[in-house]
């Protein structure tokens, strides 16, 4: 079954995105693949979805549990850890907890579906002060977003620890997200609407790998 990225925040989110070298972006991929093996016979696992930019920096992995209890029970296990150490060795991860805040979809609750569309994750980084703003601006902004031609969904999600807000989206090609960066708030060289509250850098991918639990 399609992860399903829902409001109601049902499952536990845990979004962990990697800078890698691009000549070694493909290689980290097989070995997450390799590492979802094991992942998806722990208790609560409920899907991992392998996503990779298209200018190859970044593999991201939007992975979704049954409870923050399971996941955490998989975090501290320490022999299936020991299995993830190869990973470390090929890109630098950036793992947080999340929750959804805000979505809009022009399909219905957003899914993630292999190579069905570009995707993308806009990553704000920000003090943990400033996130309860940068979710407003989020929540603010979302809709006059969601009338660019081409965007398919938004999906605003907060980290628990208070320092990230991610937009997770949809889109049916290049040119719209193009488009969309022209625009009055959205211009990244512009007075951007979270200028002041947050950092943001921008990626594009493709989802090439989804796996659900055993």
């Amino acid at each position: 079954m399609a992860a399903t990225l829902s409001l109601d925040n049902s499952l536990t989110t845990v979004i962990i995105i990697f800078e890698v070298l691009p000549e070694l972006q493909q290689k980290l991929i097989e070995a997450i693949k390799n590492f979802t093996q094991t992942v998806k016979t722990q208790p609560g696992f409920v899907s991992a979805n392998l996503h990779q930019s298209i200018d190859g920096v970044k593999v991201a992995n939007y992975a979704q549990w049954e409870s923050s209890k399971a996941y955490q029970a998989f975090i501290a296990n320490t022999e299936v850890q020991a299995q993830a150490e190869g990973l470390l060795k090929l890109g630098k991860p950036d793992s947080q907890v999340y929750e959804i805040v805000a979505s809009e979809s022009k399909v219905g609750t957003p899914k993630i579906v292999e190579r069905q569309y570009f995707a993308h994750f806009a990553e704000f980084r920000m003090s943990s002060d400033k996130q309860p703003r940068m979710v407003e601006l989020a929540k603010e902004h979302i809709k006059p977003a969601m009338k660019q031609k081409g965007l398919v969904s938004a999906t605003f999600h907060r980290s628990l620890d208070g320092t990230r807000v991610i937009n997770y989206g949809h889109w049916e090609n290049k040119e719209a997200i193009e488009e969309l960066q022209k625009q009055p708030g959205f211009n990244t060289q512009k007075s951007p609407y979270w200028e002041g509250v947050a950092e943001n850098e921008f990626h594009l991918y493709e989802v090439v790998y989804t796996e659900t639990a055993a």
